[in-house]
């Protein structure tokens, strides 16, 4: 069997059954093996959306995305969407062509040491120099993906390896030397962090996105229902606990809610789960959580204590050391410590007041996140459009929000967005974008046309990059730089690819294009003209 063959026969074993790329000359061979096959292939407009959609995909149904690129520019053209997997604990496999072997380190026509170069941000990777290891290698990449911290793994491909007749035999177990994640907490952590909870008077939880990468929401919700234990979330935590759950006090951090960060900066105990605790959601070392003692729970030991000194460190899977602590831990006294929180919240309820001239995107989201269904799937781009959506979004127990976290990067909503209706056809999808990271991927608009994808694209316009000005508006005082003047006509560009496309200027217009939209397919697109003053808070 050709090893190009095997390569298929190999995501035929691992259950693939979509795979998202861009074919070149160096993977030419792959693409011969795959047409022959029953995987689809989903042809982006730029291979950084290929690593983007596979990361929808991969979140939208919790198992391994798929890419493909060719060697050169197509392989470092997936760069900036691998690192964004990496920041978010995000499996996939990548799968990149590579020019001939006698041919490496020659510099010869688009080479280039992909495995070098994203050595940093990949969980591990592979450079194939015996066509015979492919099953092997295969194999192992799958596992590395999904299991322990979940993470991209990069596989190197030389054009004349994938030519190459090999043996098949798929490998039936994976034995890594060691590689041995640790998924059960330490027994003795455990009971430290039930004692620790059993006394505390003001203990509170917070949540990452390691919970949803571990499918551990139902065992988050039955262990703080048991305990009775008020819950903050991060960014990428968005979700593991119903936004309506009166156990939850909203997202922490520079973009957060002032109950959620009064809440951890007055907390005495805090149990970290799934969260890396980064800058983003502290007010820096010594700030956060400074009156509490920490419960760092985590899958990857690499992250206790890195930013914020841990008291108990637990290392496990998340959905493991839940179960454990829900087991051991009985019904705490926490009435006087939620009254107290739920004062905070109620000082925070601000009113919002729409405009008749531009839209209001908080009343907006707001409006939107009661006309979807329960179980839609959100993506959003980065930039003010995001936290928009996480503050003003809500989110009921089956409701997906896919955006950029660690790595911040614009143009993830719209390729995501894709790659998730892929895995989840069934299900309501929604693109929220801006009018600055629209522009670096909105060549996936033909993408969604050749796949006829139904999809709703809300972008709000404001004819700058919103956050940009924000920050410079807040340190210095002015802005340079931020200004979108040669913004296209996005109606115009919308229709040019057969889809529907509204332009929005007050709220109540924008609540009823959706309602009408909600009911029909195809794409639509509304453009919602926002306030270039309007901010994130």
């Amino acid at each position: 069997m050709r090893a190009a063959d095997a390569i298929i026969r190999c995501l035929q074993e691992e259950k693939v059954k979509v795979v998202f790329g861009y074919p070149g000359g160096a993977v030419l061979p792959l693409y011969e093996a795959l047409r022959n096959s029953n995987i689809r292939h989903v042809l982006v407009r730029h291979e950084q959306a290929a690593a983007h959609s596979a990361s929808g995909y991969a979140r939208a149904v919790r198992d391994v995305g798929v890419a493909i690129a060719t060697s050169g520019p197509g392989a470092t053209n997936l760069i900036t969407g691998i690192a964004t997997a990496y920041m978010d604990s995000i499996p996939m496999v990548i799968l990149t062509g590579q020019v001939r072997t006698n041919l490496m380190g020659r510099d010869v026509f688009q080479e280039v040491d992909i495995t070098g170069a994203t050595e940093p941000f990949t969980k591990h990777n592979y450079l194939v120099k015996d066509a015979q290891e492919i099953p092997r290698i295969m194999k192992e990449a799958f596992h590395i993906a999904r299991t322990g911290r979940p993470g991209p793994v990069l596989i190197d491909l030389p054009v004349d390896i994938q030519n190459t007749e090999i043996d098949f035999q798929y490998p039936n177990q994976v034995d890594i030397l060691g590689y041995k994640p640790t998924v059960r907490g330490h027994i003795g952590q455990i009971k430290r962090a039930l004692r620790k909870l059993k006394s505390a008077k003001k203990p509170l939880v917070c949540v990452g996105g390691g919970v949803i990468r571990a499918n551990a929401e139902d065992e988050l919700e039955r262990f703080i229902s048991k305990a009775k234990l008020p819950v903050v979330h991060t960014l990428m935590g968005t979700g593991a606990l119903p936004s309506d759950h009166s156990y939850n006090f909203g997202m922490i951090g520079s973009h957060g809610f002032k109950a959620a960060n009064q809440a951890v900066n007055i907390a005495d105990l805090l149990v970290v789960i799934g969260a890396r605790i980064a800058d983003r959601a502290t007010a820096g070392p010594g700030l956060f959580a400074r009156n509490a003692k920490l419960v760092h729970i985590d899958i990857d030991p690499a992250e206790i204590g890195k930013n914020i000194g841990a008291f108990i460190p637990v290392v496990g899977d998340a959905k493991n050391i839940l179960e454990q602590l829900t087991e051991g831990i009985d019904e705490l006294n926490t009435s006087g410590w939620f009254a107290e929180l739920e004062s905070y919240r109620n000082k925070e309820l601000e009113k919002l007041i729409p405009s008749e001239t531009v839209v209001n995107p908080k009343l907006a989201l707001q409006a939107l996140s009661k006309l979807l269904d329960e179980d839609a799937i959100i993506t959003a781009d980065v930039g003010q459009n995001q936290i928009w959506a996480a503050r003003n979004l809500t989110f009921p127990k089956r409701r997906m929000f896919l955006t950029s976290g660690g790595f911040g990067t614009m143009g993830y909503s719209l390729p995501a967005a894709v790659g998730a209706k892929i895995a989840q056809p069934k299900r309501q999808v929604v693109a929220i974008v801006g009018d600055g990271g629209f522009q670096m991927s909105m060549s996936e608009l033909g993408t969604i046309a050749q796949n006829n994808l139904d999809l709703i694209i809300i972008l709000f316009n404001n004819c700058q990059l919103g956050m940009v000005w924000e920050l410079q508006d807040r340190g210095y005082g002015s802005s340079h730089g931020i200004a979108l003047d040669g913004n296209p006509d996005f109606q115009m560009l919308a229709k040019s690819y057969g889809f529907k496309a509204y332009k929005v200027t007050d709220n109540d217009t924008f609540e009823q294009v959706v309602k009408n939209t909600l009911g029909e397919s195809g794409v639509t697109v509304i453009e919602c003209i926002v306030n270039p003053k309007e901010s994130t808070l």
